[in-house]
């Protein structure tokens, strides 16, 4: 007898069919894939430190990062340490090396600490771990920390990099997904830059961080202890981001660089 196959069981079996060997595929895939993707996403954030710390490849007025196949050994040369901090209610709770960190978390380096996650731990009232890596370049030692906020769409993130007296030596901002040539631009050189000097703590040793300001006094910012940098037309909102995410995240380092005062 000859089979009907115009019947709506056949092309629901035939559906169901069609979404399980799609879905292997993609399974398949995805797994192939994803060692890769975990590696390129470790470079990546080896690059941004490096960026931060002034190992870049940088040319005229564009950002441009050291290549792949150079970051992992530039990494390894000039970054001499890696700390983590836990850290709760502003106090510093335990300060572990890179190679303690590594023993007690499977092997995973300090560099790829979750900032998001460990953020979310903070605001459930839990401690947070906070990273920090120490890079040496031309006998100077920089202090490099991760910092993570909101922009007008999503999450924005960056890298500086400190001298002891926590004055900004170097730093990368990124985005994921701000406004093209508006607040996008936290990403651009001629903003990233100027941020070099700035100083995040007065004279008498009170933190005040860097405010983006609309209407800045000092558009040439040559001014560097007036705690402000010009901000980018059209971008308010995003600039406001930035101004939080360094204020809030940078402060929870201060305990940390007042012990390299002692």
């Amino acid at each position: 007898m000859e089979q009907r196959t115009d019947k709506n069981s056949y092309t629901i079996i035939f559906a169901i069919a069609m979404v399980l060997v799609v879905g292997v595929i993609l399974a398949g895939l995805f797994g192939f894939t994803k060692p890769m993707i975990t590696q390129n996403e470790e470079i990546e954030k080896q690059q941004n430190i490096l960026y931060a710390m002034g190992i870049n490849a940088n040319e005229g007025t564009s950002a441009n990062f050291v290549s792949t196949k150079e970051a992992p050994a530039l990494f390894t040369e000039n970054i001499k340490e890696q700390i983590v901090l836990e850290v709760k209610d502003g106090k510093i709770l335990s300060q572990m090396t890179r190679q303690e960190y590594m023993d007690a978390n499977n092997g995973q380096e300090p560099y790829l600490i979750d900032i998001k996650k460990q953020k979310t731990n903070a605001k459930n009232g839990m401690s947070r771990k906070l990273p920090l890596f120490v890079g040496e370049k031309d006998g100077k030692t920089f202090y490099i920390a991760p910092i993570r906020g909101k922009g007008l769409w999503d999450a924005i993130w960056g890298y500086v990099a400190l001298d002891k007296d926590m004055v900004v030596q170097g730093a990368y901002f990124d985005h994921k997904g701000e406004t093209p040539g508006l607040g996008a631009n936290i990403k651009q050189r001629y903003f990233m830059d100027d941020f070099i000097g700035e100083h995040l703590v007065s004279e008498s040793g009170v933190f005040k961080g860097i405010t983006v300001a609309k209407g800045n006094a000092d558009p040439k910012n040559e001014d560097k202890t007036d705690n402000e940098v010009d901000a980018i037309a059209g971008a308010t909102i995003t600039g406001d981001g930035v101004t939080a995410m360094i204020k809030k995240d940078l402060k929870l380092y201060l305990p940390y660089f007042e012990t390299l005062k002692n």
